[in-house]
């Protein structure tokens, strides 16, 4: 009888490693079908609860509170408008919930340009320009931007019209958009080109900053229909206060919907969002990212596991925890290779000079103009504060340069053709300047300001989260920094900084796991 009963566990046991053989084996077909290919609206199936996706640094892994989704009926996943997007054309997994102009291109490879993502409202830079050209698409592919079509003069959101502090002008425009007697600002519109955001980890972007804002020196927003203080790190302009709001703006707009979502439609779309977090989990240097839990700040389980609205720019709780088991190779696992280690050192170093290198942050509007002195000595932690996300805690937008002119993405940028528009802006005389611009600014996109009408804004653009940013390049609003290390170089030169190139090498690496 225990030989029978021996056997009997022997041959559990066994058809219990088949069935987990099973398992990862159909994970695994899972994540190789979708990995080199789009999500298609209303294509059905199972996103799994936990999933990866593989990126050129390694894997992005996904943790989803709620299990399973059935995709087939979500109306994050089904198209609702009348173009063919859904919710999931902009905001792909593999591409950590937005985009990445990788997968742009090969989709339009795939499908010779017929996907909806190209559709004609905001996927071309002009709506009226021959869409069958990759030319006619050229600031999506290239940058990975989408035309966001706003009012001008400025509105409410109740739609009431507001005086702004300065006009605008289109000084060139090659998309030709702008200067259309019928989409441009002859018509009360103006068109800018930027990069979608994340929706994942949205726990953290929407938790908000209590009662004050500190980049108005105003009492914080509230949700209408809820008399809560909202967070106003969702959108790039921060124009919508609510996902609820971008919601039905995204239906309206970029899936160009007739009818609206229904409240039971709304609340399937913000419980995906809510519940999922992202964060990437393996890399093709340093391997496995997490184990036994640590380095704390990295993984999407550690992700789920975190608090939210966290002041972290500090040595006793920083904003992605400790690297202590990384900075030495004796406290590595034996079992890594010696470039695995040298990786995860590199790593932990990076972590330190964001956390801790000071330099000089000069002639930045929100950060040196808020009191804080101009310049400033603090370190990459001060602005990006937000523990496990590394946005700014406060609503964030900050004007580095990134849109104005002159930039600081080329010293010689402004002697060349653009291939966005160029807008003039200048403040009336009744109102205070740009308080490093003076009064007459030249912009791509003048941010915060097409939503305040305030010239102190021009140029302002709300900071993202740094989750799965392998996984969705290029990289700042207008897609002007193709790589993490042009990312890093900007900010070397923006603020003088001086980084060695080891210094370079290791912030990359940091970011690369994030």
């Amino acid at each position: 009888m225990q030989r029978s009963f021996r056997i009997f566990i022997k041959n559990m046991k066994i058809k219990t490693f088949v069935l987990h053989v099973i398992f990862l084996v159909g994970l695994l077909s899972w994540v190789s079908d979708n990995e080199n290919s789009w999500i298609q609206p209303g294509k059905g199936g199972i996103l799994p609860a936990e999933v990866a996706f593989s990126n050129p640094n390694g894997t992005l892994g996904y943790v989803n509170v709620d299990g399973d989704i059935n995709m087939e009926g979500h109306p994050f996943f089904e198209p609702l408008g009348t173009n063919g997007r859904a919710c999931v054309s902009c905001h792909q997994p593999k591409d950590a919930m937005s985009v990445s102009t990788q997968s742009l291109q090969q989709r339009w490879n795939e499908t010779q340009g017929q996907d909806p993502i190209f559709a004609a409202i905001d996927g071309s830079n002009n709506p009226k320009l021959p869409q069958q050209l990759e030319s006619s698409h050229s600031l999506l592919l290239k940058r990975g931007l989408f035309r966001i079509s706003l009012p001008w003069p400025v509105k409410t959101d109740n739609g009431k019209t507001i005086k702004p502090e300065f006009s605008i002008e289109v000084v060139s425009d090659p998309t030709g958009v702008n200067v259309d007697p019928e989409l441009g600002l002859e018509n009360g519109n103006i068109s800018v080109f930027r990069r979608p955001r994340s929706v994942a980890n949205m726990t953290y972007v929407m938790s908000p900053d209590p009662v004050f804002n500190i980049k108005t020196g105003t009492l914080a927003v509230t949700d209408p229909e809820t008399g809560k203080v909202v967070g106003m790190n969702m959108m790039a302009d921060s124009r919508h206060y609510t996902q609820k709001q971008q919601a039905l703006d995204a239906y309206f707009g970029h899936l160009q919907g007739h009818n609206t979502l229904t409240d039971v439609q709304l609340k399937q779309i913000l419980d995906f969002q809510n519940k999922l977090f992202m964060a990437q989990s393996h890399d093709k240097w340093g391997g496995k990212l997490v184990e036994n839990g640590e380095p704390a700040g990295l993984g999407p389980h550690n992700m789920k596991a975190g608090k939210v609205h966290i002041l972290a720019n500090n040595n006793r709780d920083p904003i992605f925890h400790w690297f202590n088991n990384w900075k030495n190779k004796e406290t590595m696992p034996q079992s890594l290779n010696a470039e695995q280690k040298d990786f995860r050192e590199s790593v932990a170093r990076g972590n330190d000079i964001f956390m801790f290198r000071e330099f000089w942050i000069r002639d930045a509007t929100h950060i040196n103009s808020l009191g804080l002195g101009n310049p400033v000595r603090r370190s990459c932690a001060t602005c990006h504060n937000g523990q496990m996300t590394a946005q700014d805690l406060a609503p964030g937008w900050v004007d580095l340069g990134t849109t104005t002119y002159p930039t600081w993405t080329e010293n010689h940028l402004a002697n060349q053709k653009s291939d966005l528009p160029i807008f003039k802006c200048t403040c009336n005389k009744n109102a205070a300047p740009h308080p490093f611009l003076g009064r007459v600014i030249y912009t791509t996109d003048p941010g915060r300001a097409l939503i305040s009408g305030k010239c102190i804004d021009i140029g302002s653009i709300v900071m993202q989260q740094f989750r799965g940013l392998s996984a969705r390049a290029p990289y700042f609003v207008n897609g002007s920094a193709k790589t993490l290390h042009e990312l890093v170089d900007y900010y070397d030169r923006r603020f003088d900084i001086k980084y060695t190139e080891q210094e370079k090498t290791d912030l990359v690496n940091f970011l690369s796991v994030l």
